[in-house]
């Protein structure tokens, strides 16, 4: 059985699209390859109460709305009490996931990671404080759907899957591996190229 997946924005649209023409809701299931009821459950919790009315607009007011309302909710999980426990955690390099399970294994708290994402960085001061406990430097995370694929700017570049057989078996010079490492400031760089076959050391620049 395969697991349910939220209505996206391209499909409200044509769902409104296709009720102003006369469509059926199987006949709208059909076309976006959807269960019926799933159209049906979109069209009773996301119609304008006051008319009675379906639109992509107002869908989108109100799914927003519910999001607002669920994080809200979210967030008063996060008493005052549990705040310097979570605190603690970070300090102690702990990841907001491995702090999300070491709370509901130990205190039985039940509090997702996003909410721990949010409960850093709502605040401008805790947020400096317990950057450097961050493995990823502190940086807001992004969605990745939507954005685009992250491929390299290098043109013509080939995929590692596609070279020779004889790379991997590493007994030929002249076949080499390149690894960059960026400091925590950002600016100072360091670059590693080793020859594959070769036991000498690597060179840096």
């Amino acid at each position: 059985m395969n697991s349910y997946q939220h209505v996206s924005d391209h499909e409200r649209f044509y769902i409104w699209q296709a009720r102003r023409t006369g469509s059926t809701q199987v006949q709208i299931a059909k076309a976006l390859g959807r269960h019926p009821s799933t159209i049906s459950r979109e069209l009773k919790r996301n119609t304008y109460a006051r008319c009675h009315m379906y639109t992509y607009y107002w869908a989108r007011q109100i799914v927003q709305a519910r999001q607002v309302c669920a994080n809200w909710q979210k967030s008063r999980k996060l008493t005052a009490e549990l705040a310097p426990v979570i605190t603690q955690l970070i300090r102690q390099y702990l990841s907001p996931e491995q702090v999300s399970g070491y709370l509901k294994k130990h205190h039985a708290l039940s509090l997702s990671h996003e909410t721990i994402y949010r409960f850093i960085y709502s605040d401008a001061t805790r947020h400096a404080q317990l950057k450097p406990f961050l493995r990823q430097g502190g940086k807001h995370r992004r969605k990745r759907y939507g954005s685009g694929a992250r491929a390299s700017s290098i043109p013509n570049r080939g995929c590692i899957t596609e070279r020779s057989n004889e790379v991997e078996k590493k007994t030929r010079l002249g076949d080499w591996e390149c690894d960059t490492v960026i400091g925590l400031d950002r600016k100072s760089v360091l670059v590693t190229v080793v020859d594959r076959a070769s036991s000498a050391d690597p060179l840096t620049w």
